[in-house]
């Protein structure tokens, strides 16, 4: 599974990078604001300072919701860097968006998706990513991993190339779930990358080689 962070945080995506398990990034405009990021040149010079970064898949959305704004948006933000991944909404002129931009040979990122209905329909159109939002499901008291398997298992029925993109993911369970039923991809803050590697008997276990291995010095 690869492993995106959520953010539009530099260091964050720099420790992530440094741990050497970063896929990716996604970012979107609320992200960009709480970083203090506005204007659309400083918002460009944002990204690419996200590609300066990462090796690959910076997720960089449109604002525009009609098809023509879409694709000068989406062209504009390709034009980057062979990095970007231009993020589009799941609306009927996104799907026209997809499309465009999937002859084109532009990677899409379909996203706000809350159903597999919409999932299907971006993988028709050819999406490179479709995210699921898991967290804003389980806020509205569905079960979002429950979804990503029902993306999962229709993929799979018909070999559809487009990866499914666990979004909104917001603890460790959430990660190891979507690894469990086979999301492609799960993106999320740093915090729920790192709570990973956190076990008490981890820390416990290295508590005690360390006393003993003090105690062998001595």
């Amino acid at each position: 599974m690869k492993f995106f962070i959520d953010t539009a945080n530099l260091n964050d995506i720099q420790e992530a990078y440094d741990l050497g398990i970063l896929d990716g990034v996604t970012t979107n405009p609320s992200l960009m604001a709480k970083e203090g990021i506005k204007g659309e040149a400083n918002i460009i010079a944002h990204y690419q300072a996200i590609c300066n970064i990462v090796d690959d898949n910076v997720s960089a959305e449109v604002i525009a919701t009609d098809f023509e704004g879409m694709v000068k948006e989406g062209e504009a933000l390709a034009a980057l860097s062979p990095k970007i991944v231009v993020k589009v909404p799941i609306i009927k002129e996104g799907i026209k968006a997809i499309k465009y931009f999937s002859d084109k040979g532009i990677r899409t990122n379909c996203t706000l998706v809350f159903s597999a209905g919409q999932a299907i329909l971006a993988a028709k159109a050819g999406a490179t990513y479709v995210s699921p939002f898991i967290g804003r499901l389980d806020d509205v008291s569905q079960d979002g991993t429950e979804l990503i398997e029902q993306i999962v298992h229709i993929f799979d029925n018909y070999d559809f190339e487009t990866q499914v993109l666990a979004a909104s993911v917001r603890h460790t369970m959430h990660l190891i779930q979507c690894a469990e039923i086979g999301a492609h991809v799960a993106t999320c803050p740093l915090k729920v990358i790192t709570g990973l590697l956190k076990h008490p008997l981890t820390d416990s276990g290295l508590k005690t080689f360390l006393e003993d291995y003090k105690k062998s010095q001595a």
